[in-house]
């Protein structure tokens, strides 16, 4: 590199630090240099970029604004330092070989949907990759979940079987290219083809997208391989085609979600405010639970009971091409039976999926991780993630405190995650599942050896649940050579939630679910609990009521209603309609007098079972929360009364949660509508958690808020807890980037071992 004058001129050496490789970030500043007239150099050194520029005072400064404020469309940037040198006189800009660093794990990048212009090379009939399936750059397509090692390069991928052809080659290697060290770059000459195949296994002939897309306009179901996984399809519009689904998918009431072909499709289909919109266009490309229009051309079928529709637009140039072909919106649901985990391989798919689709769109090339879509809503103004995984996942979280040692947290029985953790970064994994499957099970166990090869960490320190009967439980306390840290659920809710907002100060934590062990042996899941992420306080909870029939009322949540009106001496009572709907109903209430009650229970999401089956809503559900989702649904928002409860006791206090459904009760009795009991209830058990966290605070308990939990997956109750606790001039922390529900207990662990350590 030659070099020029010095007059006037400075040098700077930056280093860059977050997600920076794998993502163009050097070709990026490759360039910036370039339009700036600056010299100097930039290169990879472990995880960071470490860059060395030379110019005019002002030049710098644009430099930096550009790094800090517009970086690559996948670029991550947590921190950026600069130390000025003498000016040495660089001519022009050079990318240099990179250097590894041996205390170091590159990060590794989401998936990311394809970007513009792959978008517009494969409509372009001029262009190579015209109607290609697998076109990707520097700036989208695969990564998460193709990677089988590190360092992130081709041959540590399921690409890693096709090699580059002479024109893809020159385009990988040229700094000003946009596939420059793109790794899964490729074309129709060198890369991954498509296939239709029955579900007989008889390959069909022709063009496998546009025969898929004609199968799907004859109302046929149609399996179809995407980044994580295969997913089942079916015209969004045809209730036969959705029927046939459901019927053979075994779901009868879940919600299926829709794929859009862009933002004005979607936009006729539901309202979309602006932070709406830019998730649904967002590289992450999520699942986003919208509120549907009235005349929205959707069948009935694809989200019965509710008047939300989750849409997503597609996300690869394969989904883009499709919807094309197909001329119209359609079902795109996780490619399972039943509560198995997404089918990923082609073979497994078809012993899976044989019974369910007609054909399969697929290809040949491998999925090394299966990664379901992620889900968000927006609640009050912001985002909060239902469901992180693909496109959002394997992007680091900072802990507000450092981790001494590397940490393992093996998370929840239900909705499993795991963190890894290690200094102030933890990496949380993509949506595992519900552990009682055994395939999911085998999942987890894989997801643990995938983290530990990729990013480096052993660990040291292994944080659980306090259930002794979670399997994650019974994995942690079989590893050997390690350090465990138990960690009580609603503890670990609440410090997901901390770290999930970068605070680290004491908060009123309340923590609302289905269940979770308590530190006295009984089941927790309506707590007002005084928290920091070394220990908490139980400071009030809800009354306990028995769990008639122990793990049957997650299914039945007429057994609630049983176990409440009981408990009010209503159990009996001839007007009682549950009541009458039941033929089990007095063998259930004997139950709360005998042996065999069950445990009793704090759980709010009990309570909302309790009023759904009360009011009519569900007595039987067929997924986790549907009583609950559709109790929700028929809040009538005009109504303006609330119910109350008591609270007995006084700097420690139990909240009379049976005093909801005796409110409830008396109005069924007076003819009241059950769309303004659900109504009252919401806005009674709100102002409920506001009078609560008002008398912890005046016991001496913090300002701030923190809620979580899945109960506060609930829209309408959220958003009136928060402009509650708001009113009273408290700080309120809610969940953003992680779920409220399960899916957030493994960082919360990570956070309090971290702590403690």
């Amino acid at each position: 590199m030659t070099r020029i004058s010095t007059a006037q001129s400075q040098r700077h050496r930056i280093t860059v630090r977050g997600t920076v490789q794998g993502v163009g970030f050097r070709p990026f500043v490759h360039q910036v240099a370039g339009d700036l007239a600056l010299g100097g150099w930039v290169k990879n050194v472990g995880s960071t970029v470490l860059i060395e520029v030379e110019g005019q005072p002002s030049g710098l400064h644009s430099f930096r604004e550009m790094l800090e404020n517009h970086p690559p469309r996948l670029a991550n940037v947590d921190q950026i330092s600069t130390v000025q040198l003498d000016a040495v006189g660089y001519r022009g800009f050079e990318i240099l070989r990179s250097e590894k660093s041996l205390d170091e794990k590159v990060l590794v990048t989401p998936d990311a949907a394809a970007c513009a212009d792959c978008l517009a090379e494969i409509a372009d009939p001029a262009a190579r990759r015209y109607g290609y399936a697998f076109t990707n750059c520097t700036n989208c397509g695969p990564r998460f979940t193709i990677v089988a090692d590190i360092p992130y390069d081709r041959i540590n991928t399921t690409m890693a079987p096709f090699s580059m052809c002479a024109d893809c080659q020159a385009e990988y290697h040229d700094p000003n290219d946009r596939r420059f060290h793109a790794q899964p770059i490729c074309c129709p000459a060198c890369g991954p083809t498509l296939s239709l195949v029955k579900a007989s296994r008889q390959s069909l002939g022709g063009n496998a997208l546009q025969e898929a897309a004609t199968l799907l306009r004859d109302n046929k179901v149609v399996a179809i391989k995407g980044l994580g996984g295969f997913h089942l399809a079916v015209l969004a519009n045809s209730e036969l085609a959705v029927n046939r689904l459901r019927a053979r998918k075994h779901r009868e009431d879940k919600p299926f979600a829709v794929m859009v072909c862009d933002l004005e499709a979607a936009q006729a289909l539901c309202e979309v405010s602006d932070t709406e919109a830019a998730l649904l266009s967002s590289p992450a490309r999520p699942i986003v639970l919208l509120s549907r229009r009235a005349n929205a051309g959707i069948a009935s079928g694809v989200a019965p009971l509710t008047s939300d529709l989750g849409l997503i637009l597609p996300y690869t140039p394969l989904h883009s091409l499709l919807l094309d072909a197909v001329g119209g919106p359609i079902v795109l649901t996780s490619g399972n039976v039943s509560d198995e985990p997404i089918a990923f391989h082609d073979q497994e798919a078809e012993e899976q999926l044989g019974g369910i689709a007609d054909a399969f769109l697929t290809h040949n090339r491998g999925i090394r991780t299966r990664t379901d879509d992620s889900v968000v809503r927006v609640v009050a103004g912001s985002a909060m993630t239902v469901r992180r995984s693909r496109g959002y996942v394997p992007n680091p979280i900072q802990l507000p405190v450092e981790a001494r040692r590397p940490i393992l947290a093996c998370g929840a029985e239900l909705k499993n995650t795991i963190t890894f953790a290690r200094g102030n970064q933890a990496l949380l994994s993509h949506h595992i599942g519900d552990l009682k499957n055994l395939e999911t099970y085998n999942s987890f166990l894989g997801a643990v050896e995938h983290f530990e090869r990729l990013f480096g960490i052993i660990p040291e320190v292994v944080a659980h649940d306090l259930h002794p009967g979670y399997l994650s439980t019974s994995f942690a306390q079989e590893l050997s050579g390690v350090d465990l840290v138990a960690v009580q659920h609603h503890h670990a809710h609440i410090g997901a939630c901390m770290v999930d907002n970068d605070h680290s100060d004491p908060v009123i934590g309340v923590a609302f679910d289905g269940l979770g062990y308590g530190s006295d042996g009984t089941m927790w899941g309506g707590e007002f609990l005084v928290a920091d992420l070394l220990d908490f306080e139980r400071m009030a909870w809800f009354e306990p009521v028995p769990l008639l029939g122990g793990d049957a009322v997650m299914s039945e949540p007429w057994r609630m209603a049983a176990a409440y009106l009981d408990l009010l001496g209503e159990a009996e009572s001839p007007d009682v309609e549950v009541a009458l709907r039941q033929p089990r109903w007095n063998d259930v209430v004997r139950l709360a007098s005998s042996d065999l009650a069950g445990p009793p229970t704090s759980s709010v999401g009990r309570l909302f079972d309790a009023i759904a089956a009360l009011v009519g809503v569900r007595d039987v559900v067929n997924y986790e929360g549907q009583a609950a989702v559709e109790l929700e649904q028929i809040v009538d928002p005009h109504e303006t009364d609330a119910y109350s409860a008591r609270f007995d006791g006084n700097n420690t206090f139990t909240v009379r949660g049976s005093d909801f459904v005796a409110s409830a009760l008396a109005d069924l009795r007076g003819g009241v509508d059950k769309r303004r009991i659900a109504a009252r209830f919401h806005r009674g058990l709100a102002e409920t958690v506001v009078a609560a966290c008002d008398r912890v605070r005046e016991t001496g308990g913090p300002q701030t808020v923190a809620l979580s939990g899945g109960v506060f997956l609930n829209k309408v109750l959220l958003e009136h807890v928060i402009a509650g606790l708001e009113e009273k001039q408290f700080h309120v922390l809610s969940h953003r980037r992680v779920p409220p529900n399960d899916g957030c207990i493994s960082l919360g662990q990570a956070a309090v071992a971290a702590a403690r350590d």
